[in-house]
């Protein structure tokens, strides 16, 4: 059986004796470094920010000369909750460790009737229309980054997400027009402190405190044209200290992201440089395959062919 072309990717690495950030292309020869004018596969998206607010930015989590940074500094950031099979066994998680007696109550409901407790079930708009909330895309941090909970929370948990950046301006877009739009694709983990997070549900507003300290992104971006056509066909997997916790994948989503990103677009302009994300991937998240993260832990998300996210976790 013949084996696929590999897919054209993109990183940028850290300059700091010359203050830049070099741009590398990889079509399956190796890594090259490329300059501002050649084009093609460097120019995924524009750059929404200057070079000097990203190198202060680096400079601030003290990256080393050479290190690999973000391969897109996104605008903004809006993520999903397309995978209704992530929303039930993470509420089945949540009240697991939060609210037992809760808990035990949805035990007694789904074995006496083989169904899903409703508490369990996402809220019915969700069925209607895609969800999202907007958080905070400069806490986004480069894979291989540390990581510390915010000093406010005793539950952190990781998010395994695809995500993608706008290449081109939308606006009231056909799904197709969205997908088409897609520039790069990259691994998103959206780091959650659930212990705040409940409360902050439970106020109306979101998360906010329990998701805005932190995300991450994957060291290299993939080309969306190379992948447009198998966006909710990849496959993923979770592992902690070299031990694989879980197996998922993109299938499965409520909407496509053509849908969810046209959506979005309905009478609001979207810009290059705006990353929205599917989020969690079924079992993509410590809540719902009960393994919270701890001090010391090595976390790594894989989507394959799309890019790895590596974090040491500390205390």
């Amino acid at each position: 059986m013949t084996e696929p072309p590999p897919l054209p990717r993109l990183r940028r690495t850290l300059d700091r004796g010359r203050r830049r950030i070099l741009r590398q292309i990889d079509t399956g020869g190796g890594w090259t470094t490329v300059g501002e004018s050649d084009g093609g596969a460097a120019d995924l998206v524009p750059s929404a920010w200057t070079e000097e607010f990203e190198l202060a930015r680096y400079e601030r989590l003290d990256l080393a000369d050479g290190a690999t940074v973000l391969p897109v500094c996104p605008a903004s950031f809006r993520d999903f909750m397309l995978y209704e099979k992530h929303a039930v066994d993470a509420a089945r998680g949540m009240a697991r460790r939060f609210l037992p007696a809760g808990y035990r109550l949805g035990q007694a409901f789904e074995t006496l009737t083989r169904r899903t407790f409703p508490a369990y079930r996402p809220h019915r708009l969700w069925y209607a229309q895609p969800i999202y909330y907007l958080s905070n895309a400069l806490t986004i941090v480069p894979s291989g980054v540390p990581i510390a909970p915010p000093a406010y929370s005793r539950a952190l948990d990781f998010e395994l997400e695809l995500g993608v950046v706008l290449g081109a301006p939308l606006c009231d877009a056909s799904p197709e027009q969205a997908l088409a739009a897609i520039a790069a694709v990259v691994v998103v983990n959206d780091f959650s402190a659930r212990d705040v997070q409940l409360a902050e549900m439970r106020s109306g507003f979101g998360p906010q405190k329990s998701k805005h300290f932190v995300s991450s992104m994957s060291a290299t971006a993939v080309a969306g044209a190379a992948v447009a056509d198998r966006l909710d066909r990849l496959t993923a997997t979770v592992a902690i200290n070299g031990e694989t916790v879980s197996r998922t994948g993109t299938e499965g989503m409520r909407f496509s992201l053509g849908e969810a990103i046209a959506h979005v677009s309905r009478s609001e302009q979207l810009y290059p440089g705006e990353l929205l994300a599917t989020g969690t991937l079924p079992g993509g998240s410590g809540m719902e395959v009960g393994r919270w993260l701890a001090p010391g832990d090595e976390l790594r998300l894989e989507i394959d062919g799309i890019g790895v996210i590596e974090h040491r976790i500390l205390p």
